[in-house]
């Protein structure tokens, strides 16, 4: 297989962008990608949508963007996972490119979330619809019931949930294109409205709109483009059951161990080996037990790593240094892109205030539901 680069990228600002069609947001993050890596043409095209037939009444969004774009009769395809929608488009990209089929792909995530539609409703295709939809368990329920089990098993703290808020805003802060860029407080964490215990609305990421791009090329190509490419060196991909009863734990997401593992061994990397890592901070207890199953502290212990400082941007390992999710925003079809564009601009000395000082190695990690599917993509400085 041939090695893949990351040339250019591109996104919206993510919020409520009332003005805005799916189309136009769409279009948008893939132009600013395109003019960014400075290519004249794609062959092929990836969009990751979770549900824009929901949100927006539209399917077929491959065909749509694609034209919408002016780029007929390139072939584009709608990837759909979840919330794990843009990080398995990626992971496509980066197939077809490293296997010679196509030289120049663009990957490309958008969601349109704030047009009328019941978000909660639409958010919960993503989770089992006979078992838990139907006896009306919604996303903030079953991470409740993910936060509950790690506080009782490890006694995580209401306080190192609210932690990680405080972190990612204080990150996002500093992000030109994060829909929330206010710093918060604990207190702030602690005393917002209750959602579902015991997570509270600022331990929630946000309804939001936005999109984001990338272009992929192979390696050999790249440096006619750009003197900083970045190289992919893993994509892995693993699933678990739907459903949380199912699971032997509530404590532990088996498809991000399970899709580490694989990006470990690709890459022929150890956690300790991470520079950065953007994390898939639905609610604030995700981010917690996925840098555990990631293998960047042991199991019970990210809770007070957060706390400790050891995830900030001059921390051990810093994590969502773009203020996650949960600043950053998170129009679902386009949160694994952003995430690959924020590890980009890390790897490239693009990122400004947020920057981490000498980072080579990141780790995207993008998950859909409550870890049904997850993808975790590893890029390394060139």
């Amino acid at each position: 297989m041939k090695e893949v680069a990351v040339i250019g990228v591109g996104m919206t600002n993510f919020g409520e962008l009332w003005n805005k069609s799916i189309k136009d947001i769409f279009v948008e993050a893939a132009l600013k990608a395109i003019d960014n890596a400075g290519v004249d043409h794609i062959d092929s095209m990836y969009i990751g949508t979770m549900s824009g037939g929901l949100f927006v009444g539209q399917e077929h969004i491959g065909a749509v963007m694609a034209d919408y774009l002016g780029m007929n009769p390139v072939p584009a395809t709608r990837v759909e996972s979840a919330c794990a929608s843009g990080g398995t488009a990626f992971r496509q990209a980066y197939f077809e490119v490293a296997s010679g089929s196509s030289e120049i792909v663009l990957a490309s995530g958008v969601e349109k979330m704030t047009d009328g539609v019941d978000v909660t409703a639409a958010l919960a295709t993503a989770a089992d619809q006979e078992y838990e939809v139907y006896n009306g368990v919604t996303f903030p329920g079953l991470y409740a019931m993910i936060a509950n089990a790690h506080m009782h098993q490890y006694k995580t703290t209401r306080e190192q949930l609210a932690a990680v808020a405080v972190k990612n805003h204080r990150n996002g802060k500093n992000n030109p294109n994060a829909q929330f860029r206010n710093e918060i407080t604990i207190e702030q964490v602690l005393n917002s409205t209750l959602v579902a215990d015991p997570l509270r609305l600022l331990d929630c990421s946000p309804v939001s709109d936005g999109g984001a791009a990338v272009i992929l090329c192979s390696m050999e190509l790249a440096k006619q483009f750009t003197d900083s490419p970045v190289r992919v060196i893993a994509s892995a991909q693993a699933s678990d059951t739907i459903s949380l009863y199912e699971r032997d734990s509530l404590t532990t997401l088996k498809a991000v161990s399970d899709a580490a593992a694989k990006a470990y061994k690709q890459a022929e990397l150890k956690p300790d080996n991470i520079d950065i890592a953007e994390v898939h901070d639905c609610f604030t207890i995700a981010e917690i037990v996925v840098s555990e199953d990631l293998g960047f502290f042991e199991k019970g212990c990210g809770g007070a790593a957060v706390e400790e400082g050891k995830t900030s941007l001059e921390g051990q390992i810093p994590i969502n240094t773009s203020g996650g999710l949960k600043s950053k925003g998170h129009p679902v079809g386009a949160t694994g892109i952003a995430q690959i564009i924020e590890l980009y601009e890390q790897l490239t000395g693009q990122a400004g205030k947020r920057q981490v000082k000498d980072a080579r190695i990141g780790l995207a990690q993008n998950m859909g539901g409550s870890g049904a599917s997850c993808t975790i993509n590893i890029l390394e400085a060139v």
